[in-house]
């Protein structure tokens, strides 16, 4: 209610009308009405996650404890304001968190809420004071910057030795930041210019950043608290208030103007999950799923401090009009930090759609390649009976392309794709066999229904090559699976794909508001809710564990956390009974010698040894989570984090004037859409993993 009376104040204001501002008896009166609506959330929550989730979860003690800890970390997760004292006193309520919700009574956001509010104040006090103070930057000392190795502060001055380290570090960070960026100005400024401009920045950077922590709301805090509630049945069941109810229903509609990522909220930071394909991102190329955005600056602008912020607010900072730069400042899976300037654009709709190119292998054999971002399909046409663009109809036009130009063998890259159309990964297989099953779903009734290819035309019967990694989610995991079951494709890849083997559905709240509460309340939001799981035909479930490829090839990332086993209270891997299949071809692949071919030429491709040597080094400096707070020491790491992204790109470059020595000549003038397509085919030939899957196709 406080929301929808802001935006209409906000409405009739840009009006230029006049508005009475409410008496403190009806502001009394509202704030009852928000309290009976927290109330009756809680309540619906507590009675029908039980119901409709497919894990059979109980509103018990175990999952009140999963919520506490949620609640915890969405709280102040960074360890940055709570003392050890106050989570005890917060924690003693966990244990009732099941009960209460029954019982229509909620208690811990509003504890959290006051604790939370009374330590930010004293730390906006004490942070004046250590500016105001001065730091030693020549001084050895380190920061632990890992939450999890961190505990509590037991006392308000080991709170302020913990700040005067944060504080320290951003200066120094932010002073490495402005000799960089006068290294092209003709200009310089003195060493204490730089300094005492760096300072002044972190000061109004921690003033917004405090301005902003205060304006946090109670309904904030419900909300977050909804959202535990939620998540502690598993990760991909939340609660959505109103506001991100909207945002996710334009999401759903493809408005995508902006930059063309994914976000989620995890923990106070804000986390790339997925990069739209043909989005500014994409075309930019440095962000990538699993960086932390710590900073927002749009354009030459001072940045905006993102940590801790809700993700509607941090979304509404990264969003702006097509042409408009933003500049991120991340923090990579390695501990190392970039900033990222992108020129907002809407997404090239021909981009998110399957692309195609011909290949040429070592000895002159044609080879086919075929990218598919996302499996799509043009729904809203498909219920009007009108012919509907989908991802199957692509892929088959592309290979009947390919093999107009007499290809010997095929690659579907599903790397990167995060899932989509069940309709269309179960079709797109069937592009490739006669006849059988694809994938069994499973409610949480138990019941199961078996997805089939019922299609006995075959677009491509000869060598085929599946590309995954551990963004390849959902759908594109069913795809994989099915054809490593019937052993029909080689899959290759990192060493497994995300694990995302559920099904989730959107419930808006007002519909199912219990007969005696009628529809007296506001807005109640909308909960996303799993209600199914996948299995493969072989019985094991593609949830938890994902699809392990038949060949692993190094990945840059192959350090990362990244996945569903990863994710807190996620569904745990199973199985159900096989369905029959008929294993594809007379003669099975001999993988394992294809393993040893493939192993013994990492070890002589420049591109993939490249590739493992840095990740090897990336999972080192992943595990250092301490940094140094010398101004000598951080000077040094960021330069090896820069020596490290150098080489790579040097060896991409090298790769680059050698293929155009090759041609002889470089893409002439042309439409722009011509010109993107010939920098993508290049890229193609570039890609390590590409030529990798080439060469084992040759060995099949």
């Amino acid at each position: 209610m406080k929301k929808l009376l802001s935006a209409c104040l906000a409405a009739v204001l840009a009006l230029g009308l006049s508005f009475a501002a409410p008496s403190p008896a009806e502001s009394n009166a509202l704030q009852e009405i928000d309290s009976s609506r927290n109330k009756l959330i809680g309540y619906m929550l507590g009675k029908q996650l039980p119901v409709m989730h497919f894990s059979d979860k109980e509103m018990d003690d175990n999952l009140a404890f999963a919520a506490f800890d949620l609640y915890i970390k969405q709280l102040d997760f960074q360890k940055r304001f709570l003392l050890q004292e106050d989570v005890n006193k917060l924690s003693v309520i966990a244990p009732a968190i099941d009960n209460n919700l029954l019982r229509g009574t909620i208690i811990l956001p509003d504890l959290g809420y006051e604790f939370l509010a009374r330590r930010i104040a004293e730390v906006e006090k004490m942070t004046g004071e250590l500016l105001a103070a001065g730091f030693d930057y020549n001084r050895e000392e380190s920061y632990e910057t890992d939450p999890d190795k961190l505990k509590y502060a037991v006392t308000l001055g080991d709170l302020q030795e913990r700040w005067r380290k944060i504080l320290k570090g951003q200066i120094i960070s932010r002073y490495l930041d402005l000799v960089e960026d006068q290294k092209e100005e003709k200009e310089k400024k003195k060493d204490e210019e730089l300094w005492t401009e760096a300072e002044e920045k972190v000061e109004k950077r921690n003033k917004n950043f405090f301005h902003r922590m205060h304006q946090e709301t109670l309904q904030d805090h419900y909300d977050r608290y909804f959202n535990a509630i939620t998540r502690a049945f598993d990760p991909h069941t939340n609660y959505m208030p109103p506001a991100n109810k909207e945002d996710f229903d334009i999401h759903m509609r493809g408005s995508l103007e902006g930059i063309g990522a994914l976000l989620r909220e995890e923990d106070g930071y804000i986390k790339v999950v997925r990069i739209i394909p043909g989005s500014a991102s994409a075309r930019q190329g440095r962000l990538q799923a699993e960086d932390i955005i710590l900073e927002v600056a749009q354009g030459d602008e001072d940045p905006v401090e993102i940590t801790d912020m809700r993700l509607r607010d941090a979304v509404r900072l990264i969003r702006g009009p097509k042409g408009s730069e933003v500049r991120l400042t991340v923090k990579k899976p390695d501990g190392s930090k970039a900033i990222i300037p992108i020129v907002r654009d809407v997404v090239q709709i021909e981009e998110t759609f399957v692309k195609s190119s011909l290949l040429e292998g070592p000895k002159g054999e044609k080879i086919g390649y075929v990218m598919i971002p996302s499996f799509y399909r043009d729904f809203e046409k498909t219920r009007n009976g009108s012919d509907a663009r989908n991802s199957t109809d692509d892929t088959r036009k592309a290979v009947e392309e390919l093999k107009k130009e007499g290809i010997s063998a095929l690659i579907l890259d599903l790397r990167n794709n995060g899932g989509g159309s069940l309709m269309d990964a179960v079709d797109t297989v069937g592009l490739f066999f006669e006849l059988g099953p694809v994938v069994q779903v499973k409610n949480s009734y138990g019941s199961k229904r078996v997805l089939s290819d019922e299609d006995p035309a075959i677009v491509w019967d000869g060598p085929l090559l599946v590309l995954v990694n551990q963004f390849s989610a959902s759908a594109s995991e069913i795809v994989a699976a099915a054809f490593q079951d019937y052993g029909r494709a080689v899959v290759v890849g990192g060493a497994h794909t995300h694990g995302k083997g559920t099904v989730q559905t959107l419930i808006d709240m007002n519909e199912n508001i219990p007969l005696l509460h009628l529809k007296k309340y506001d807005d109640l939001g909308a909960l996303k809710v799993t209600i199914q799981k996948f299995y493969r035909v072989n019985g094991g479930s593609t949830q938890y564990k994902g699809v392990e490829p038949d060949i692993v090839l190094p990945s840059l990332f192959q350090h990362l956390e990244s996945g569903e086993q990863y994710l807190d209270n996620s569904l745990p891997w199973d199985q159900v009974e096989p369905v029959p299949f008929t294993r594809y071809g007379a003669t099975p692949v001999d993988l394992e010698a294809l393993r040893v071919k493939s192993s013994q030429r990492l070890a002589k491709d420049e591109g993939l040894q490249v590739i493992a040597d840095e990740a090897e080094k990336a999972s080192e400096r992943s595990k250092k989570t301490a940094i140094s707070l010398k101004l000598s020491e951080m000077k040094a790491q960021r330069e090896e984090a820069r020596a490290a992204r150098d080489k790579i790109g040097a060896h991409y470059m090298k790769f680059r004037e050698e293929q155009g020595a090759d041609r002889g000549e470089e893409p002439g003038p042309g439409p722009e859409e011509e010109q993107d397509k010939e920098k993508w085919k290049e890229e193609i030939k570039e890609d390590p993993y590409i030529n990798e899957s080439i060469r084992i196709l040759g060995d099949m």
